[in-house]
């Protein structure tokens, strides 16, 4: 199917605060493999279309088969679902709560379909990711307005909530996971620690035509000013770039950040993965695994500040953005630049264009979160 700006545009959603207009919540992820089984199909999947070497595929598999080719994505949708389900009825919202992926199961036509058949109508969508890119919202509701099609007559309208790279209770949920990396840093050493916030690498194409750095730049800002750390002690920088070396993609890269800042004589880092909301992984292998053996490599003490996940604020961020299409609520944010418009302009975040030897800006393992 060929998307019109139109049909995006309602994929996005008019601003509606009428709760009876509503009558289910759609959680739109990413997806990942949940057995050895899975991987390769799974990366068929995310790469069809794509010019990458089979070889590559075949790299990424050995990362999944590190983790007994279980990628965790999955779960820790079904554990947020977990959490959310019981805030929202607690506060009066008593909607089904349906789930839906980009590349693994539950699909999202398959979703949809079942969303048909229970005689859903209107849907507001909570996509995993924090902050705008093509990557990270257009391409969810081009995804979303595929699976409507796929579903054909009486698939449900679906409303995708604005972005929440500067909510407050996103902010106070991330600070808190950073508090806690700090306190395992002895106290005499804290005064001199640097942050490094990280968020997936994308093409240079891609971040020219959207806020992605601004907003991630701004909400590390908004985390190193509630935890107390100056602007000369934090950095936001990039993990788990894909794309071929004369591509130009952001920078500076985790690992050559972690070089150059340790050649200054700084000797304790937190890594705070401002970028993604739950330990998958791009999280477990990029960090826990890549940067950590170049942390031990240059003798550079490493702390990995955990992600939202399932944070009690994070659980009633999410529950505040529902209310505020289903009652009206006052939009909450914090910092200098507003809340995110809820219905997004019919240019916005527009694919990037294709380079020569690029391929397509979709990450080959857990992206859900950028």
């Amino acid at each position: 199917m060929t998307r019109t700006t139109a049909q995006l545009q309602i994929s996005n959603g008019e601003p509606c605060n009428d709760a009876a207009a509503y009558d289910a919540i759609l959680l739109v992820s990413f997806g990942g493999p949940e057995g050895p089984d899975d991987v390769m199909p799974f990366l068929e999947n995310v790469l069809r279309g794509k010019n990458v070497p089979r070889e590559r595929m075949l790299e990424v598999a050995e990362h999944y088969k590190h983790f007994g080719g279980v990628s965790p994505i999955n779960a820790q949708c079904r554990d947020l679902l977990d959490a959310l389900r019981p805030d929202l009825v607690e506060h009066g919202i008593d909607l089904p709560v349906y789930w839906g992926n980009r590349n693994w199961d539950p699909l999202l036509p398959e979703t949809l379909r079942q969303m048909k058949e229970d005689g859903i109508r209107r849907a507001l969508a909570f996509v995993t990711s924090s902050c705008s890119s093509y990557s990270s919202c257009r391409q969810y509701r081009e995804n979303i307005a595929d699976a409507q099609a796929a579903v054909g007559d009486g698939a449900p309208e679906v409303d995708k909530i604005r972005v929440f790279y500067n909510h407050p209770d996103f902010i106070d949920a991330n600070a808190v996971r950073v508090h806690a990396a700090i306190d395992q840093i002895p106290e005499e050493r804290r005064g001199d620690l640097h942050i490094a916030f990280t968020a997936h690498s994308i093409p240079t194409s891609m971040s020219d035509s959207s806020d992605y750095v601004q907003q991630l730049t701004e909400a590390s800002r908004l985390v190193a000013n509630a935890v107390g750390v100056a602007e000369d002690r934090w950095k936001l920088v990039y993990q788990s770039r894909s794309g071929p070396p004369q591509i130009p993609w952001l920078e500076p890269d985790i690992s050559d950040h972690l070089r150059d800042i340790r050649s200054t004589g700084v000797e304790d880092m937190v890594i705070m993965p401002i970028g993604f909301l739950s330990d998958h992984m791009e999280v477990m292998f990029d960090l826990d695994e890549e940067a950590r053996e170049v942390c031990n490599e240059i003798r550079l003490n490493m702390v990995r500040a955990g992600t939202v996940g399932t944070h009690p604020r994070f659980i009633t961020m999410i529950r505040k953005l529902i209310e505020e299409r289903l009652r009206g609520n006052t939009p909450e944010c914090a910092g200098q630049f507003g809340p995110n418009h809820d219905v997004c302009p019919l240019d916005c975040c527009p694919r990037p264009q294709r380079q020569v030897g690029a391929r397509r800006p979709d990450s080959n393992r857990d992206a859900n979160n950028r």
